[in-house]
């Protein structure tokens, strides 16, 4: 029988795709030795060191077939870039192939499929046309509007697709339902219902929207759900923890939290050699004690990488046995934590730091809002003594360093959408934030630096959270923004966070491009991921940072977890229970491969912000769906040639005024300034500026919004008589093409002529 080692040299190096019946023709298998070749290919498979492709062939796990579907996404030049249409591994990114094409060049376009056959080569992958395919069908998220003439069109619950599409095969769907339809084949010009999903206004309809389109999980497999009963029965004791149940440990939370996973301590250091200092500890659900490396419920939570927040549900990373019960430190309940003691100088220098695994019971569950009105006075509070006059103290001590430190000071609104008991928008109000929610994130920030620096000195691997100094592309666009501002940016200076601090201190706080200043400071900001270098914490200003405190809802801070049970001999006993993996410290092989498992959770974690935006979004456009018709106070967030953005103060949602619903005028954009700029009113439309607009159409299922200018914006110029007015450029003799404009805007196009690229004489 061959090696594993053998198996593989083959499979790598063959020339055809190696199924079962190849391999033992290689090694001359006969017989009972075919058996046993079955079976040591199930079992690499198991192993993960094998996957199988549809055609029964076999691959390198995290590899490729040598046969394979492929979809075109790209052309770089003339070369045509491809991905595999089919790709298992959820931890690792599917690989682009430079496609090799014979004969015709270019003949391959975005949006392709191809059968090819696949190689490695050097660091990348080479694919060779075998042939081309039919295009694949897309899925497309809308609902069914039914029309007078008796057919239906479907409207997409996407605000980027401007056109409707009509239906050619409605199955079971009515007028009004929520469907999901097909398009595809050679044709995309109209959609076939392949599930009818019901009433898009129904409870929750508009999370379900975003956890559809996104194609988010949200449901677990069976074997994860009983996986997870059984390891909640696992036993939480002092016998192997350090108890910490006499302390008033609290955890602060907003008043609408789903799940409890940090609670904090603190109190005056009673040593000599730290006199003003304090001693704090922040306790942290030990996850890692139920989610074992390489268990149904490890792969499950990968595969998610982060639960996802909605108004009115929340996606869970893990079932809601443990997210929401037992691993959620809830009051007066014995739970386990891994718990950082931290030692606080009074400058506010964390000096020292250690890692236990500990029992904990915490005091109390408090909201932000009743925790500051205690401290405030405004509010009688049991814990106020023993728990939040301590922790404000520490605190006041810490919130020194950090200001020393000089993070960005960015504070975007936060939007709050509250629900009645049938699921209907109640109302939007921005989140006020407190010295509460302040005192949290500095305790979080400490303890998450702490997990770094204490893993670098085990040189133990890990996930960093990853920050990156903004680009000098985009910082000469902001540059040239903020010179429309007269606000002075110099490129030569070495850029640090304080950097931006300055140029927003030199803004009043009740300056109306305050805001847009602020936001075009964070557009100039790179995007933060996960990585397994230490490249530090740009916004933060922190040289090592990772995530540690919310284990319930990031995959990431498992992982840190785990490496800190490893690094500081933290493992437990094993479980009675032989269906539970034993061990709880990070594998060698998860070690291995952080680079594709940061890669997988940072894209999970943008699919969620993006499922999160568009749902809010959603839930704003319903709840202004009654004011259609009013004036409402906005403030412009972004011009573009064709028109401008506004948002409703206090609100939110964003809606487009098209430049061609300006009246009269004739308006130029100026791209340094953003602005739109009236020839002959000199009416200027500017980022940051507070305008009274209608609101003429709020789509909930989509999320998308649309404003007037009340007073003259929407006024169209007339015929007179029955002569079309247009202004026509003076070109040289014998021009290709004339470009007008027209004045008329219910005019139709004139034949013959462009009209576009407009230019005067």
């Amino acid at each position: 029988m061959p090696t594993r080692d053998e198996i593989m040299a083959f499979i790598e190096g063959s020339n055809i795709p190696a199924g079962k019946r190849e391999i033992a023709k290689a090694f001359g298998l006969k017989g009972q030795e075919k058996i046993a070749l079955k079976a040591l290919l199930r079992d690499m498979t198991d192993e993960g060191l094998v996957d199988l492709a549809p055609g029964r062939a076999f691959h390198k796990m995290g590899g490729l077939p040598k046969v394979s579907v492929l979809n075109i996404i790209e052309i770089d030049g003339n070369q045509p870039i491809a991905v595999p249409e089919r790709w298992e591994a959820e931890d690792s990114p599917r690989p682009k192939l430079r496609v090799i094409e014979r004969g015709r060049r270019g003949a391959l376009g975005v949006g392709d499929r191809i059968l090819a056959r696949t190689e490695e080569a050097g660091r990348g992958w080479l694919a060779h046309p075998i042939k081309k395919l039919g295009k694949a069908s897309e899925q497309i998220l809308g609902v069914v509007e039914a029309a007078a003439n008796g057919r239906y069109w479907l409207k997409s619950t996407d605000k980027k697709m401007r056109y409707d599409m009509p239906i050619s095969d409605i199955g079971n769907a009515k007028d009004g339902d929520l469907v999901l339809a097909e398009t595809g084949g050679n044709s995309r010009k109209s959609a076939k219902v392949t599930d009818v999903l019901g009433d898009p206004f129904a409870p929750k309809s508009f999370s379900m929207i975003a956890i559809h389109k996104y194609g988010i999980p949200d449901t677990f497999s069976e074997e994860a759900e009983a996986e997870a009963i059984r390891v909640s029965r696992l036993p939480v004791s002092a016998e192997n923890r350090e108890d910490l149940r006499h302390l008033p440990i609290i955890a602060i939370d907003p008043r609408d939290a789903r799940d409890f996973d940090d609670a904090i301590w603190a109190a005056p250091d009673d040593d000599p050699a730290n006199e003003g200092g304090y001693r704090a500890i922040v306790c942290i659900a030990d996850v890692s004690y139920y989610v074992r490396p390489g268990s149904v419920l490890d792969k499950e939570a990968l595969k998610r990488g982060n639960s996802v927040y909605f108004p009115d549900l929340v996606v869970p990373m893990l079932p809601h046995s443990l997210s929401s019960d037992k691993c959620s430190l809830r009051q007066d309940e014995d739970r386990a934590v891994l718990a950082c003691h931290m030692v606080v100088d009074r400058n506010g220098n964390v000096t020292s730091w250690r890692f236990t695994r500990a029992i904990a019971r915490i005091s109390a569950n408090i909201a932000y809002e009743d925790a500051q009105a205690a401290i405030d006075g405004k509010l009688p509070h049991e814990m106020l003594q023993p728990a939040l006059k301590p922790l404000w103290a520490c605190w006041k001590l810490l919130f020194k360093a950090r200001t020393k430190r000089e993070p960005l000071a960015i504070e975007m609104p936060e939007r709050r959408i509250t629900l009645d008991e049938k699921g209907r928008v109640t109302g939007v109000a921005v989140r006020e934030t407190l010295d509460a929610n302040r005192l949290v994130e500095d305790y979080m920030i400490a303890a998450n630096v702490a997990a770094a620096k204490a893993l670098e000195a085990k040189k133990s691997p890990l996930i960093y959270r990853a920050h990156e100094e903004p680009s000098r592309e985009k910082l000469m666009a902001l540059k040239d923004y903020l010179k429309t501002y007269e606000i002075g940016f110099a490129m030569g200076q070495v850029i640090k966070p304080s950097t931006f601090n300055a140029i927003l201190n030199k803004i009043d706080k009740d300056n109306e491009i305050r805001p847009q200043i602020m936001e075009q400071v964070l557009r100039s900001q790179t995007q933060a991921y996960y990585s397994p270098r230490n490249i530090g914490h740009f916004g933060l200003s922190l040289g090592s940072y990772a995530h540690f405190t919310s284990p319930i809802r990031r995959y990431a801070d498992l992982i840190v977890h785990r490496a800190l049970v490893g690094s500081y001999d933290l493992e437990m006993p094993k479980p009675a229970d032989k269906t539970i993996k034993p061990e709880t410290a990070l594998s060698k092989a998860e070690a291995a491969k952080l680079d594709p498992i940061a890669e997988a959770i940072s894209r999970t974690e943008r699919r969620a912000m993006e499922a999160e935006r568009e749902t809010t979004d959603r839930y704003v456009a319903a709840y202004l769906a009654q004011y259609v018709g009013e004036i409402v106070e906005t403030r412009i967030t972004g011009v573009q040639n064709f028109g401008f953005f506004a948002t409703v103060e206090g609100i939110g949602g964003d809606g487009l005024v098209p430049v061609s619903t300006l009246g009269s005028d004739y308006f130029i954009y100026q791209e340094a300034s953003q602005t739109l700029l009236g020839e002959r009113t000199g009416q200027e439309y500017r980022p940051g500026m507070r305008i009274k607009l209608r609101l003429e159409e709020a789509n909930p299922v989509s999320g998308a919004l649309r404003f007037s200018v009340p007073s003259g914006g929407s006024q169209k110029m007339t015929r007179a008589g029955s002569r079309k007015t247009v202004m026509i450029c003076l070109f040289p003799a014998r021009p290709k093409h004339i470009n007008i404009r027209q004045i008329g805007a219910e005019d139709p196009p004139i034949s013959g002529i462009r009209d576009e690229n407009v230019k005067r004489s």
